[in-house]
């Protein structure tokens, strides 16, 4: 029997075997696998796009369950309530962003270029460019793997924060409890945008921060600079193999925000005196710039390194194990905190390794 290697599955291009691999592409059939899964005491993975996944070279000794579900249904749109519209866990992000550029629904044009599935954006709050899915989403409809039944969560219940979800908080080394069956979002009507909070966005836009400016000039020219920073896939470009951010952008006390030097990024965080910090910038000044680790003697052998485009992306050369990209990830945190203080935490999962 032919062995399905994770590495064929993420946009990492690691992984080793998965033990019992599933594909399904209906909500019956994705219950129906997670319900065999955990009758039969197997540990579960499930995968979606598989951009947000690092997972060992020894592979997943469990059952791999791709969700594979696609399309999408327009509940109600009308010009007061917007569109409601409850999209298939497996349904591709960026394709559904298109759409909504294309049919005026507002509010998703920030978030274009992002790699995976629909239902993997509400787990980890997943944002760019000022903007995060939280702005939109009215429900999710998962599965409760612990209570054997459909439970669908409100905006509210699902707690977000800054990549964050109370789905994100229940899953155990890739293993949810809450399965994403549906994502619904609730959209404004319009050719406009949301407005643009991102400064680097709205200067290109050509637009004061907080004003609007039209859906498809936001969906080119964030596709124009996620490409620039390596950020949207491209199977010719090295660049592009990698998780996309391997860090999240650290949020600290302001006494500790205080003590960086005055050109480092700050941004408030909240209510509470929070300061939120860029990762990049940390990174990069504590000596760890673009391509680090290409070179043959550095501790990856030049297999897997920061990316030319961006610092915050660990990318796969060509050759790279999950091993070397760990390596590399490893450095660039004990750095970081040896020159800063400050520990810079992993935002994909890792899936049988550890910084």
């Amino acid at each position: 029997m032919t062995q399905t290697l994770l590495s064929e599955l993420t946009t990492a291009a690691v992984g080793g075997p998965a033990g019992n691999y599933v594909e399904a592409r209906t909500e019956a059939e994705i219950i129906d696998a997670v319900r065999s899964a955990d009758a039969a005491g197997r540990k579960l993975l499930i995968i979606g796009g598989g951009s947000n996944l690092l997972i060992s070279d020894d592979g997943y000794p469990g059952t791999v369950l791709k969700i594979a579900s696609e399309g999408f249904t327009v509940n109600s749109e009308d010009s007061c309530g917007g569109v409601s519209v409850v999209v298939q866990a497996g349904h591709n992000w960026d394709a559904l962003v298109e759409h909504s550029v294309l049919h005026a629904w507002s509010g998703l044009e920030a978030l274009s270029g992002i790699p995976g599935a629909t239902g993997a954006t509400p787990v980890q709050n997943v944002g760019a460019y000022g903007a995060d899915v939280s702005q939109t989403i009215a429900a999710v409809r998962t599965w409760d793997r612990q209570r054997n039944a459909v439970q669908t969560f409100t905006n509210s219940e699902l707690k977000f924060g800054y990549r964050d979800s109370i789905l994100k908080q229940t899953t155990v080394e890739g293993s949810p409890r809450y399965v994403v069956l549906t994502v619904e979002f609730q959209l404004p009507l319009g050719r406009m945008s949301a407005p643009i909070r991102y400064a680097e966005l709205a200067r290109v836009l050509g637009v004061e921060p907080g004003k609007r400016a039209y859906s498809n000039d936001v969906r080119r020219e964030v596709l124009r600079l996620r490409a620039s920073k390596g950020m949207v896939l491209d199977p010719a470009d090295r660049d592009t193999y990698s998780t996309g951010s391997f860090f999240t952008n650290p949020i600290v006390e302001a006494g500790l925000a205080a003590k960086l030097p005055e050109n480092a990024p700050k941004y408030p965080a909240g209510d509470d005196g929070l300061v939120k910090l860029s990762a990049a910038w940390l990174i990069d000044q504590a000596g760890y710039g673009k391509g680090f680790g290409l070179e043959e003697s550095s501790i990856s052998g030049g297999r897997a390194s920061l990316s030319t485009k961006h610092t915050l992306a660990i990318t796969n050369r060509g050759s790279a194990s999950a091993s070397d990209m760990v390596a590399i990830a490893r450095e660039v945190r004990d750095g970081v905190v040896e020159r800063f203080g400050i520990e810079l935490h992993p935002e994909p999962l890792l899936i049988g390794v550890s910084l």
